[in-house]
């Protein structure tokens, strides 16, 4: 009996291995006569889901991440053109932004696809955040301004999108030392480069 425990827990220990791997729901099952039923799909109602799965979640906010996407991509274009602004680095900020999501809020109180806050709104007429013309709008023209404050050096326009101008001003024209920030900027400037 107790060699039989051993094995189903070294099984059950190799499942729950593989299935971090992949990913998957894991159901368990104890059947009337006490064993141990483990599946990844759901063969009755007595299954109990003890693991949920990430890639599920992952794929479903990928699904809606290319379909917002395809959405506002010609509200993108026309603003960038209207802008003078590469539609591929609109992309970029948006995807880090928001992921496409005209309804994200941050913890900080940003808000729509390009997470304008409440002052950055003010400064560029944006009466609605949520509204994806108005934001794009908004967002698409601080970036421009940022670009020409920092000389059209991308990294520093991001870098200042992300944690403010004066952040960047402060650390003498340099990427400021924000452990967040430097990931935005790496992360931006591999969508803008993937977009290329």
């Amino acid at each position: 009996m107790f060699k039989k425990k051993r094995i189903f827990i070294i099984f059950f220990l190799l499942g729950l291995f593989f299935c971090r791997i992949s990913s998957a729901d894991i159901y368990k099952y104890v059947s009337s006569d006490g064993t141990v039923h483990f599946t990844d799909k759901r063969v009755h109602k007595r299954y109990k889901r003890i693991i949920k799965s990430k890639l599920r979640k992952s794929r479903i906010a990928y699904k809606s991440l290319k379909k917002n996407k395809e959405k506002y991509s010609p509200l993108i274009l026309a603003i960038a053109s209207d802008n003078q602004m590469d539609p591929k680095l609109l992309h970029a900020i948006i995807r880090a932004e928001s992921a496409y999501d005209a309804n994200a809020v941050s913890r900080a109180g940003a808000v729509g696809l390009m997470q304008l806050m409440p002052a950055t709104a003010k400064r560029y007429g944006v009466t609605d955040r949520r509204n994806p013309n108005q934001n794009i709008k908004g967002g698409t023209r601080y970036l421009k301004d940022l670009l020409k404050m920092f000389g059209s050096n991308l990294k520093l326009a991001i870098a200042a999108y992300n944690a403010g101008e004066n952040a960047v001003i402060k650390y003498r024209h340099s990427i400021p030392p924000y452990p967040e920030t430097q990931k935005y900027v790496k992360t931006v400037m591999a969508y803008y480069q993937k977009a290329g």
